[in-house]
């Protein structure tokens, strides 16, 4: 059969990947065209455009991109209708996918998405719009099921799909890591600022002024695969810090503490137990249209899955060097860092455990071919 996968950023690749492993298992033919990643790419198939060229943050951000999203809808339309998919599966992304959905569901292309829109955050009315143009929905947060069953909209929870991706690392030895980036055996400081370009620039400035205060440590920044390494020169330069790209997963497996730009690192980190402190700031526009319309307590998916906060957050005015160092000292504190161990693994277990891309994927095929 044919696929076509809509993915928009650097943790859709990661899912979409393992996704089309799955599928391949499911169906051997499988003929994949996508927008994605490096890591889609690595599985086979045809990569439409990467996530790269199309990465936008916030309202302010994709209001002044209008005219080239409005191009890439056009073009992606175009694509699907000259490709002929059996299915299109759509992976987050809403702003994006959902309008591409609406226009596939009256051409009679069956439409299935894997990780749902945060419609649970705001505007829950575009529940009605999923209804009407989703086939199918699968969702990997606990509370999003009952969420959409209130809505009277069946959707299959699949379970998280970060748990088989990190159990499917290849563990390296810690020396060897050490030794492989020039680290000394001082204790780990991650730094996560983030993948887009918008968010590392508000956030990496904040995090490095701490450096100097914690000189029995060692700071360590997570680059994103979708930026140079020249992009981080200018916030490291004359700092004594280190710098590794694209391997997040495996200086998370041996970090004593992260400092974590909000969104899905924020449940990575909790994966691997790293004791962390969440930090948020954006374009002041963007803010404040967003507290308008965002009804959530909390904006780290630890938080918001455990229902109560489990770490602290740091958003907007409340990011500064003063609050984040105080924060930072106590997740280097014995007992704060017990706690948060306890509710990590708490939170695991309410993710229910591994096998999230298999069962989506036999999901899709089943709805396919029965």
């Amino acid at each position: 059969m044919k696929y076509y996968i809509l993915a928009g950023e650097a943790s859709g690749d990661l899912h979409g990947s393992n996704l089309m492993k799955a599928l391949l298992k499911q169906d051997a033919q499988a003929d994949f065209r996508f927008w994605g990643g490096d890591l889609m790419a690595s599985v086979g198939g045809t990569l439409v455009t990467h996530y790269k060229e199309r990465s936008f943050m916030g309202f302010a951000e994709v209001i002044l991109n209008i005219r080239k999203i409005l191009g890439l809808i056009k073009f992606c339309k175009k694509d699907i209708t000259e490709y002929q998919p059996d299915v299109i599966i759509f992976i987050d992304n809403s702003g994006f996918n959902l309008r591409i959905a609406k226009w596939a569901k009256n051409l009679g292309i069956k439409t299935h998405y894997y990780i749902s829109p945060q419609v649970w955050a705001s505007r829950a009315r575009r529940v009605e719009k999923i209804k009407r143009d989703i086939d199918a929905m699968y969702v990997i947060l606990p509370f999003e099921k009952e969420f959409y069953k209130t809505h009277n909209y069946d959707v299959h929870f699949v379970g998280h799909p970060l748990i088989d991706a990190i159990a499917e690392t290849s563990g390296v030895n810690e020396k060897e890591f050490r030794t492989t980036y020039d680290l000394s055996d001082k204790p780990i400081i991650a730094l996560l600022p983030g993948s887009r370009k918008q968010e590392i620039t508000k956030m990496l400035g904040v995090m490095l002024s701490l450096v100097d205060d914690f000189k029995d440590y060692q700071f360590v920044i997570a680059g994103a695969p979708s930026q140079d390494q020249s992009f981080y020169e200018s916030f490291t330069k004359n700092r004594n810090v280190h710098f590794i790209s694209n391997k997040t997963y495996d200086l998370l497996r041996f970090s004593y503490a992260a400092l974590v730009t909000s969104g899905t690192a924020t449940l990575e980190t909790a994966l691997f137990k790293v004791p962390q402190v969440v930090c948020y700031k954006a374009n002041p526009i963007s803010y404040h249209i967003a507290k308008r319309i965002i009804t959530l307590k909390f904006i780290s998916l630890v938080n918001l899955i455990m229902d109560r906060e489990v770490v602290t957050e740091l958003i907007q005015n409340d990011l500064n060097k003063n609050r984040l160092k105080k924060e930072l000292l106590k997740i280097l504190d014995t007992k704060t860092r017990e706690q948060q161990f306890l509710d990590y693994y708490e939170l695991e277990r309410k993710l229910g455990g591994r096998g999230a891309s298999e069962n989506t994927a036999k999901l899709i095929y089943n709805a396919l071919t029965t």
